[in-house]
């Protein structure tokens, strides 16, 4: 696993030159507008874990499309145990549930000291995992639609294809659009 020391000049220069694909641009806004509304349940975990709230928010969109009966981890359903990577996770009561265990039990993210932009990108993609990195091309979880990423992805669970795009959005642009929204998303930078 890569650390974040040699990782985030990459990160900086990423989200620094990144633009939003300009036919994407209004589902990405649509899609921000839609996290942002449900700000104060994310909040609520964010209170509990200490991972910003719209980090919560875009990981929920990525794993799910914000469906609130599914698993934070990986969008399987909240009333079983899970069949995708990570499996046997669950059942969970309720949607908060699940999200501790993603963020808390599964990936320790309650230890993160400070939330800087790129420490984010970071776990963000550690969150979903290394694949990409390992394959040296951009991360289609982080990048997708913007101009960042263009092609390759993972079509299901360890199986890659090299000229699949992914349509998904990617968490990176998702939170440029809600930083637009919201005014308090000004995570500190590295130097």
């Amino acid at each position: 696993m890569p650390t974040y020391g040699p990782r985030w000049p990459t990160y900086a220069r990423q989200w620094d030159t990144m633009k939003i694909s300009p036919s994407r641009l209004a589902e990405f806004k649509r899609i921000a507008k839609r996290l942002f509304d449900a700000k104060g349940r994310y909040v609520y975990v964010q209170n509990k874990t200490g991972v910003p709230w719209y980090m919560i928010a875009v990981i929920h969109e990525r794993e799910s499309s914000q469906n609130w009966r599914t698993q934070l981890a990986q969008g399987d359903p909240l009333s079983r145990k899970s069949t995708h990577a990570p499996k046997g996770r669950g059942p969970f009561s309720t949607w908060e549930a699940g999200a501790w265990d993603a963020l808390v039990t599964l990936k320790g993210l309650n230890k993160v000291i400070d939330w800087r932009l790129e420490k984010i990108i970071y776990h963000l993609e550690r969150y979903n995992g290394w694949g990409y990195f390992n394959r040296g091309v951009p991360s289609a979880y982080i990048w997708a639609g913007s101009t960042i990423y263009r092609k390759g992805k993972y079509i299901a669970d360890g199986v890659w294809s090299s000229t699949a795009v992914d349509i998904q959005p990617g968490v990176a642009p998702l939170i440029k659009c809600l930083m637009v929204l919201d005014p308090t998303i000004r995570p500190v930078r590295e130097d």
